[in-house]
Formats: structure tokens, sequence, C-alpha cells
């Protein structure tokens, strides 16, 4: 606590940063339960709208057995999609524009949804699963490029712990509010709740813009209050560029592989035990509780300390070798409560360490990396590799779980060296460097 008041003197603008990821995380962990429950859901007319169920029973496929990979394939054609209107958004307006801009956008979506689910209109469930795994991978991606604006190098590497602290308190709020008020008030009435939510995000982005321009001029950085310009596709232009932005994409490829297998196994669980959309919602939330809980403990225990003391190195290898080391045990011994007891550990060792860790690198680069590569490593090649291991288990499962796991051992070596490449080649970037555009950062 001491550590936590000194860093609040040293950085004012850490309260805020800490109520926008809290209310992010918060409203965000209050649909989620929601949406794994559609996924793992025994009935495809609770999820695909009737003609949707027709046109592919009349061509032979059975969307009830290709559930997953459909909805993930359908996110990942959206994100392709929505790529260059983002693109579009952050080269010609500044950031006091497409930031409100952006959230604002969700807010409109989520009104839009209380109405669908309140009448129970039919193609909710994939609308809504689509839209949620959309707004989850834009609206963080865009926090933590917005907060590369607002804290250098060094402050982030004080700071970043304490910031994720303030989202996992939110994520840990969220699944409780979901448990508790689900069947008592119904899905519906828990959107509104999240929409609350996030008109404070855009409170706390109107705030932080003050710190970021400070810090803009202090650093002699391209100011943000001016459009950034550049190529709507320019992200993806970069990350086949630049040898650090390739390690960052091959990291996050396969690092959603290790989630992917573990979240279809999981989502198998659920439709063996839980007969109702409730229970199964209820089965979630307890999952993001353990994971949550777990996070909250390494980021203000380790978090902080590991990247002050020894930089980003082994907050990337630690939860990589876990992840390899869990996926050894369930080729061994694929039981369901080490897949959750795996699950648990895989995703708190992304959220309180390897998250932080990634991002504390987009301070000591361009604007265009962080708003533009960033955003299209955390959104397209995150749903490519979403869409790829999905199609990965069905073709797997039909050998058994031990088959599946056996693969995730590969999956995760490929993680593992993906970490290290990361480690080598931001070694070229500078602490801290004054900014000019959107050109190679080393």
């Amino acid at each position: 606590m001491s550590r936590f008041r000194a860093a609040l003197a040293d950085s004012p603008p850490l309260w805020w940063a800490l109520l926008y990821f809290f209310c992010l995380l918060t409203g965000y962990y209050i649909l989620r339960p929601v949406r794994e429950a559609m996924g793992a859901s025994r009935d495809a007319a609770t999820v695909f709208p009737q003609w949707m169920i027709d046109w592919f029973g009349a061509h032979g496929i059975s969307l009830q057995d290709f559930m997953l990979q459909a909805l993930f394939t359908g996110t990942f054609v959206i994100m392709l999609l929505l790529q260059p209107v983002y693109g579009a958004l952050v080269s010609r307006y500044p950031r006091r524009v497409f930031l409100p801009v952006v959230y604002g956008f969700f807010i409109a979506c989520l009104i839009g949804f209380y109405f669908a689910f309140r009448f129970e209109l039919p193609g909710r469930g994939l609308l809504f699963f689509i839209w949620l795994t959309v707004f989850n991978l834009f609206a963080v991606a865009v926090f933590w490029s917005f907060m590369a604006d607002v804290f250098n190098n060094d402050e982030a590497k004080r700071v970043y712990g304490y910031i994720g602290a303030g989202g996992t308190l939110g994520a840990f709020l969220g699944p409780i509010l979901t448990r508790a008020l689900v069947e008592r008030v119904g899905i519906a009435n828990l959107l509104v709740v999240s929409a609350l939510l996030l008109s404070m995000c855009i409170v706390c982005i109107l705030r932080l813009r003050l710190w970021a321009v400070a810090r803009e001029r202090e650093r002699g950085r391209k100011s943000g209050e001016v459009p950034m310009g550049g190529h709507v596709l320019a992200g993806l232009k970069l990350i086949a560029r630049e040898p650090l932005l390739r390690a960052l994409a091959m990291l996050t490829f396969f690092g959603v592989g290790v989630g992917t297998l573990l979240y279809n196994e999981q989502a198998a669980i659920a439709r063996k035990f839980y007969d109702s959309a409730e229970a199964s919602t209820a089965f979630y939330s307890g999952i993001d509780l353990a994971v949550n809980g777990l996070t909250l403990v390494i980021q203000l225990v380790l978090t902080r300390f590991l990247l002050s003391r020894y930089g980003i190195g082994p907050v990337l290898l630690i939860p990589a070798l876990a992840i390899l080391f869990g996926f050894c045990v369930l080729a061994a011994s694929p039981l369901p409560m080490l897949v959750a007891v795996v699950q648990v550990v895989t995703r708190a060792g992304e959220f309180s360490l390897a998250k932080p860790a990634r991002e504390t690198i987009y301070t000591r680069v361009a604007r265009e990396w962080r708003y533009k590569a960033a955003t299209a490593i955390d959104t397209v090649i995150y749903r490519g590799g979403d869409v790829s291991f999905a199609w990965v288990h069905k073709a797997l499962s039909a050998f058994g779980s031990s088959v599946v796991f056996l693969a995730g051992v590969g999956v995760a070596l490929g993680m593992t060296f993906g970490a290290w490449r990361v480690i080598r080649a931001q070694r070229a970037l500078p602490d801290d460097r004054p900014e000019g555009g959107g050109g190679s950062a080393s």
C-alpha cells in the first residue's frame, strides 16, 4: 500500500486510469458469462436464426455440431471488415474524437441488444457473441494504446501493474453482479448496467486527455490532438515489415491457440453438465472469479516488482513456461478439474504478467505502432488465431482430449518461442524516444 500511495503521488493520472479500466472490465465481465453460455448452448436455435439453421441443414451441415467454429469464423470475418474502418477513424480524426466515438458506438449497440433480449429476437445469440468479442478486443486495445500516450516507459513499469489490478477488481465485480442478478432481473437489464459503466469510461478519457497532451509536449512526441494520417491498413503493413511487431504477432497467435483449445474443452464440459443458460452462466462466472482472484494477487505482489527490477523478460517467460507445463500435465491426464485449473492459470498469467509486459513496449514506439499495429495484432491476429485453432480443435477432438492437449504442447512451445523473440527484438528500442511518425521505431 505504501508503494501504491507513492505511485499515486508521483503520477496523478493513475487514479483516472484505474477508474477507466475498472469500469471497462466491470462492464465487459458483466456480459462475458452471457456470451460463454451462448457458446456452450446445447440448442442451436437459441444462438442462430432459424433461416440460418435451415440453410446449413439443407447443405448437410448441422450448426449444432459446429457452433463454436461458426461463431469464431463469423467473428474473424467481422474483425477483418472492421479493421479498415478503425484505421480510417484513427487516421482522419484526432484522439479527442475517435476515442469517445469508439465507446459511444458500443454503448449504442448495448441499447439495441437490450431490446433484442427483452423481446427474444431470433439470432440475438449469434450477434451478441460476435459483438461482445469484437467489443472486448477493440475497447481494451484502445485503452492500452491510450495509456501509452499518458505514461512514459519508466512510469508504465511502475503503474501498469496497479492499472491492471484496477481492471481485475472490475473483472472480479462483473461476474459477482452477473451471478447475483441474472436470474432475478434477466439478461436484458444487465446490458443497461454495462452501458452505464461504459459511459463512465468516456468521462475518464476526457479527463486523461489533459495528461496525454502534457506528456506529448514533455517528450517531444507528435500531438494526438491532430489527425494521425497514414494509410487505413498501415497497422498490417507495419506488422509485415517490423521484426518486433512480427514477434508480437507470433506470440499473440500461439497464445490465443492455447486459450482456444482450453476454451473449447471447457465448453464441452459446460454442455455436458449444465442444462440451462442461467446455470451455464453461473458456472462461467465461477471460472471468471477464480481467474480474477489469482490475477489480482499476482498484480499486487509480483508485476510491478518484476517489471521494475528485471524488465519484460521473466514477465513474458513465466506465463509461457507455466502454460507449457500445464498442457504437458493435461496431455497425460485430461481430467475436467485439471482443465479448469489450467484455464485459470493461463488466463491469470496473461492478464497479470504477459499483457502488462507487452504494453510497456508500446510506450517506446510511434503512435502508428500503438494505435494501428497494436490494435491489428489484438484484433485481426488475435481472432485469426482463434478461428484457426477452433477448427484445429474440431479436427482433433474426434481423437480424444489427450490428443488435443498433446497438440497443445506444440502450440505452447510456439508461444514460448514467440516470447523469446519479443524479448530479443525489443532490446533494440530506446528506453523513451522522441516521436517522429509511423516508421521504424529502432
